[in-house]
């Protein structure tokens, strides 16, 4: 006997994971689906621009183009902060310190700083260096003389922390801390958008939104789709016609008005929003497909069988028949985790979806578009749309994969 047919048979999963693999356009989708799963899980780690919703921002510099570097002084908040850990900075950010302001040229006279802001021409700016440097204490307190925040003797600086406790400083310490602290010189790769924020921060968090709604709202539809789909087509008669009607109803209207719809009827709008109402517009294929699949098994022997052994429907359904269509389903929930992500992008950039100043792709292009025509505007709507088709195209490519290889036909020939 030849050693080829000592070989055990290949199970069909792997007959279609190597069929998948061997797709080199499905592969392509992969990789740059686990690209983005990738940076949607670093978050703010990768970040250039840390704060919550990377929103720190210098109206000075509004739609720079890609590139563009400026010398940032940072102004100190007279506010305290807390240090947050690394998971709470990792998942929420951190609020800056600082105000940031692009200056092209400053010098330092005395405890008096004067700076010329970028853009402007002609006259500079005077700060008070120790405002500058250092968070001080917001409101009339006795412990200095007149009221004051700081006092000056000599060479020593005493002045008051946020929460009103006494400090020394030396001015040599004082120009050290604003030199290492409150000077950055700021690229911004990609670029800043109309309200003078970080291209590149706001892309890599809408990476984070767009998949999160795909999959949370593709998690809706497959609860809602397979539960129908699957009452439907198990049950057959006034049932399954009853949730027919109701399909042909859904799918009849316009997704669109119907993520209108439902955020007019919960009263509300932002990220939760949407991923109930894409959630609810994009279950009706997957109870479409669902309810055909079960019709076509609900007569196999073995579901004959596991009835004669006693099991109630629900067993049946959950174990001997939801698991000989999970291939089908996990194509059609890949397919559309696609349209969700563009029905996301739509939404925002109606102002239905995602609320600022949380960025998302959608909201992205409408502030781009509204910059139309500008100086300097042309990224602020291409490389969002970009990412957008980057990441459809990818789904799209890795669904077409899974089709095939999920296909019995192909897995005949393997």
């Amino acid at each position: 006997m030849s050693s080829a047919q000592l070989q055990p048979p290949k199970s069909p999963r792997s007959l279609a994971t190597r069929h998948l693999l061997g797709n080199k356009p499905a592969v392509a989708g992969l990789v740059v689906i686990a690209f983005c799963v990738l940076v949607a899980l670093l978050g703010y780690l990768i970040m250039p621009d840390g704060t919550p919703n990377a929103n720190d921002s210098a109206a000075q510099i509004r739609k720079k183009p890609i590139g563009f570097r400026v010398e940032m002084l940072k102004i100190r908040k007279n506010a305290g902060s807390e240090s947050a850990g690394w998971l709470v900075y990792w998942w929420s950010g951190h609020e800056s310190d600082y105000t940031i302001v692009p200056v092209t040229a400053h010098r330092i006279e005395g405890l008096t700083l004067y700076a010329k802001m970028y853009g402007r021409k002609g006259s500079e700016d005077k700060y008070d260096l120790v405002d500058v440097v250092m968070p001080l204490f917001i409101g009339n307190s006795g412990k200095l003389p007149g009221g004051s925040r700081y006092e000056v003797q000599g060479d020593q600086i005493r002045y008051l922390d946020v929460q009103e406790q006494l400090h020394t400083i030396s001015r040599t310490e004082l120009l050290e801390q604003f030199r290492r602290n409150n000077l950055e010189m700021r690229q911004y790769l990609l670029g800043t958008d109309t309200a003078g924020r970080d291209m590149l921060s706001r892309l890599l968090f809408g990476v984070r939104i767009s998949l999160s709604i795909g999959v949370v709202s593709v998690l809706i539809a497959l609860l809602v789709g397979v539960s129908l789909g699957a009452v439907a087509g198990f049950f057959g008669g006034r049932l399954d016609a009853l949730i027919q009607w109701l399909m042909t109803v859904v799918w009849s209207v316009p997704g669109i008005m119907l993520v209108i719809a439902i955020s007019m009827a919960l009263q509300s709008k932002g990220l939760w929003v949407t991923f109930v109402a894409v959630g609810l517009t994009s279950w009706v294929e997957i109870a479409r497909v669902v309810r055909g699949q079960i019709m076509g098994i609900r007569q196999k022997l073995y579901v004959e069988a596991a009835r004669a052994l006693g099991l109630n429907n629900g067993q049946i359904i959950r174990r001997h028949i939801l698991p000989n269509i999970l291939g089908p389903v996990i194509v059609i929930a890949t397919s559309n985790l696609a349209s969700a992500i563009l029905m996301e992008a739509g939404l925002s950039f109606l102002g239905l979806g995602v609320q600022p100043p949380m960025p998302s792709w959608g909201s992205m292009i409408n502030e781009g578009f509204h910059a139309a025509g500008s100086a300097g505007s042309w990224h602020l709507v291409f490389l969002p749309g970009f990412c957008i088709s980057v990441i459809v195209l990818a789904f799209n490519l890795l669904g077409n994969g899974l089709r095939d290889a999920c296909d019995p036909a192909m897995l005949l020939k393997a």
